[in-house]
């Protein structure tokens, strides 16, 4: 019996049905082992499945089975060893239906696959020669019939076979068993996977790879072999992302003593991926951005990038893996809490100062703005359309803030009693957030009824703070409002619990002793209250002169903060602020305060060091404020460079919309614009100076002290070069053209990028593509540089790099580095009045959609502000996106955005 669900590798037509938690049952049945026997070629893969299924008795009773699929030509289908007659099985668009089946019984089907022409990159795929897999969220279902859900886990038996020249390594899950020659020139490698998992879990690789290996011993003394699997000419990029993994290893031991338990750890880094990585067990499958890494080609963030993304899916063996997801509706059970994990590992391995700002930047910047828009969902949603437009923000990253609140809530100790117990009680469980909720309740003694709500509302809560100093009672009154705006779905907000981090400072910046009887504080110089209702008062005894308050310390909560702050109360924290987040927050507060004046006041942006009067004083004192940051020689190098990065021209546009205001696309941009001017003009010699002395020609290192240094040095550089002075143009090329590492190398192309001077900046360009033509990682750092510039011609350079044979539209990493930086990352240029950004963007997101939804669904959140424009703009990117919802091939996934965007 022959049947072809699917022949081409199309995207779905879309649909409007959704997935709801509320209509959530248990699984039907029960999948305890699974046997799968691969034929791998490129053109035809043929895989066999014997399942040993039986009824779930927690279950309502059902005669028929129902597997899923996607795109499987069917060969075959057996129960207990006899074949199915027509009448037995009815095989639909995404399922096969098997009727009046037994309580327990082996199912076995044989499918055909086409992995060399699956552009979507879910399954079984091709990249680069090698074959390999992506089953999150329901990729399994393109590979063969099964019940694809994450509560339903089984022990998997991998049998590989392949052409041993053309594929002559073969991995799976788990543990390598057997292995051996076949006659016909074949080989086959056998893998057996002792812990249940669900099958997003499964993956496969099979190709001309080599590897590097190493040794971890754990704290029980078991020895574990370490293997990471990349292309030839990548082997000598290798050696960071294996001390990251040992690193992690170690640190999870240590932290939260978790031991890894296969025998066996693998990584493969493949070239097409549409995700940073994936945690399956045993056999994690990276993109190759966040594995390969040598000085002269990756990046200081890049190689802090790869750190925290092994260390991250190696966590998963334990918060992801061991103990997974009932539903995708818990998906931030695994990815919130991991990246918690992942962060805390990359604080102690580095500054957890500067961690702790470039995950609030991720916040502000993005998560924020998520939340703000149509797309808005709680950390875990109720309804979804397509699981794949859900791996966002607020899964991840907000959901990451919500385990740290409560473990501020709790405290550091029952926090960690808290995994202990999680674990002894789900350990081989697919589970619910509730679960892991309940385990720290029950740890701690903690009622964390009403902390849910961070899991069931969605929208980013405003805490309007009011401050008061009563000097005939030397008191000082803290008074918190908090407020959740509505948001699609979800109009009436309930007050949330969260913990706000303060401190009290003197006006020679000593920090006072807090005696507070309602938050039962006694002279700790730092506290934390628990706010729970609409609006909260304390009151700070023996205080008898006015303080300056210190609010959200080490961003406590993902909040946003009103409080009424004058400028010399900002430029005392720049100061004097012992919180390193708040100082560098004062900083990006003053800042954006001065640049929505003038965007409201365009009179007041004067040129450079010829402010009238009425603006002198406020640029004046801010500019003085970064020069005493500049000059701190006490300070850290990374955090005096993220102080005096201004705020990103989309932070600008959300504060505005924030404001109720419409989005001013050329103010914002030629204000700040104005204003990194001023600095450099203002600060040009003390730039310059401090520039010289982070300069260093000692070999590359990725240490802290470095770092800093090298983001500090290139921070002046990038100031200076506003100036358009031949001597600082001349030392930037000098750095271009001689700097030992891809990170300084990078910063001077950047800044030559947006050179006035062409005919010195073109030739280097294209110098720099000559050079790396065939290292794609470092020509998707080539292709972002000149997307997001600030040149007038910025789209018409988009369109010529499409052209060029390094640009590839099927490769997840070159769309997003190109099309992607352009409409989400230049807000002024995609944004152009003409409209022609639009034109772009709607034309190619529609053509990726036709092969890799996922992508394109990214790509048109790019659109998400669009009723926050002024009417022109607002009315062509509109059309833009009804055009492609009209569209009869558009997929699921994108469908989805374009009409939650539109609604």
């Amino acid at each position: 019996m022959d049947f072809v669900a699917e022949t081409n590798d199309s995207a779905e037509p879309a649909k409007a049905t959704g997935t709801r938690l509320e209509d959530y049952t248990p699984p039907p049945f029960l999948v305890d082992t699974v046997s799968l026997d691969f034929a791998l070629d490129d053109e035809c893969t043929q895989v066999h499945s014997s399942m040993s299924i039986r009824r779930n008795p927690a279950a309502a009773r059902h005669a028929d089975l129902v597997l899923d699929g996607k795109r499987l030509k069917t060969l075959s289908v057996h129960l207990d060893g006899q074949a199915l007659a027509d009448n037995r099985i009815a095989i639909g668009e995404e399922t096969l239906t098997v009727h009046d089946v037994p309580d327990t019984f082996t199912l076995a089907t044989s499918v055909e696959i086409q992995p060399g022409s699956n552009k979507s990159l879910e399954g079984l795929y091709a990249s680069s020669g090698n074959l390999c897999t992506q089953c999150e969220a329901e990729g399994f279902r393109r590979i063969t019939w099964f019940l694809d859900r994450p509560d339903v886990m089984a022990r998997y038996r991998t049998r590989l076979i392949a052409d041993a020249n053309r594929y002559p390594i073969l991995l799976s899950n788990g543990n390598d068993v057997e292995r051996g020659t076949l006659d016909d020139g074949r080989h086959f490698t056998v893998w057996e996977d002792p812990f249940p998992k669900p099958c997003y879990l499964f993956a496969l690789v099979a190709g001309r790879l080599e590897c590097i290996e190493d040794r971890f011993k754990t704290r029980s003394g078991r020895d574990i072999t370490l293997r990471i699997y990349v292309q030839k000419h990548n082997i000598d990029r290798c050696d960071h992302a294996m001390d990251s993994l040992k690193r992690a290893m170690r640190w999870d031991e240590e932290v939260w003593d978790l031991e890894y338990d296969l025998d066996t750890f693998m990584i493969v880094a493949v070239d097409d991926f549409n995700m940073g990585a994936m945690e399956n067990k045993g056999l994690n499958i990276f993109n190759s951005h966040y594995i390969l890494a040598r000085p002269d080609t990756a990046t200081d963030r890049d190689f802090a990038a790869i750190e925290s993304v092994v260390a991250h899916e190696y966590f998963h063996n334990w918060t992801g893996n061991r103990v997974t997801c009932r539903d995708w509706f818990q998906l931030s059970l695994k990815e919130g809490l991991t990246v918690f994990r992942d962060q805390e590992f990359s604080a102690d391995m580095s500054s957890r100062a500067v961690k702790r700002i470039k995950d609030v930047h991720i916040m502000r910047n993005h998560q924020f703005a998520e939340d703000a828009g149509p797309m808005a969902h709680p950390v875990q949603p109720d309804e979804y359309q397509e699981i794949g437009n859900f791996y966002t923000l607020t899964i991840y990253h907000k959901g990451a803030e919500v385990i740290r609140m409560m473990h501020a809530l709790i405290g550091q100790e029952a926090f960690k009693a808290g995994m202990r117990l999680y674990f002894q009680r789900h350990d081989g469980q697919a589970v619910t957030i509730d679960d892991f909720v309940r385990s720290m309740e029950d740890a701690s003694g903690t009622d964390l009824r009403q902390f849910r709500r961070w899991y069931r509302q969605a929208g980013t809560p405003t805490l309007d703070i009011r401050t008061r100093h009563d000097e005939a009672r030397s008191e000082y009154r803290i008074e918190v409002h908090q407020h959740t705006p509505a948001t699609p779905g979800q109009p009436e907000k309930s007050p949330q619990h969260l913990p706000l981090r303060i401190a009290l400072f003197a006006k020679d910046g000593r920090p006072l002793p807090l005696h507070c009887e309602a938050a039962a504080l006694s002279g700790e110089s730092e506290a934390t209250l628990d706010i729970k209702n609409e609006r909260e008062e304390f009151r700070f005894s023996n205080i008898p002169s006015p303080a300056v308050p210190s609010i959200l310390r080490g961003f406590s909560a993902p909040v946003k903060i009103e409080i009424e702050r004058s400028d010399d109360e900002l430029v005392f924290l720049i100061a004097h602020e012992s919180d390193p987040f708040n100082r560098w927050d004062a900083a990006q507060e003053y800042a954006m305060r001065l640049m929505l004046e003038r965007i409201e006041d365009p009179s007041r942006d004067s040129a450079p060091g010829k402010a009238p009067e009425k603006e002198k004083d406020s640029a004046a004192d801010f500019i003085d404020a970064l020069r005493r940051l500049l000059l701190d020689r006490k300070m850290d190098p990374a955090l005096i460079a993220d102080a005096l990065t201004l705020p990103l021209e989309s932070s600008i546009a959300d504060r505005m919309t924030d404001r109720g205001q419409r989005i001013a696309i050329d103010a914002i941009h030629e204000v700040r614009e104005g204003l990194r001017l001023q600095i450099a003009c203002q600060l040009a010699d003390d730039l310059s100076s401090v520039r010289k002395a982070c300069h260093s020609e000692a070999p590359y290192r990725f240490v802290g002290v470095d770092v800093g240094r090298r983001s500090l040095k290139n921070l002046c550089l990038d100031y200076l070069m506003e100036l358009n002075d031949p001597k600082t143009r001349k030392d930037c090329i000098r750095q271009f053209e001689s700097a030992n590492n891809m990170t300084d190398t990078l910063a001077a192309l950047r800044c030559l990028a947006n050179d006035s001077e062409g005919e010195a900046r073109d030739p280097l360009i294209e110098s720099f593509h000559d050079r790396w033509k065939n290292d794609p990682l470092v020509i998707d750092k080539w292709f972002s540089i000149q997307a997001t510039g600030r040149r007038p011609d910025t789209l018409e350079r988009v369109v010529e790099l499409m052209a060029y044979p390094t640009f590839d539209i099927t490769n997840p990493n070159r769309v997003r580095s190109l099309i992607g930086a352009f409409c989400h990352a230049n807000q002024h240029r995609f944004h152009d009045i003409s409209g022609e950004g639009y034109r772009f963007f709607g034309r190619y997101a529609l053509e990726i959609d036709g092969f890799n939804p996922q992508v394109a669904a990214r790509l048109f959140q790019a659109a998400s502000r669009w009723r926050h424009l002024d009417d022109h703009r607002s009315d062509l990117l509109r059309r833009e996106l009804e055009h492609a919802l009209e569209s009869p091939d558009l997929s699921k996934d994108s469908h989805e955005v374009i009409s939650k965007t539109l609604a």
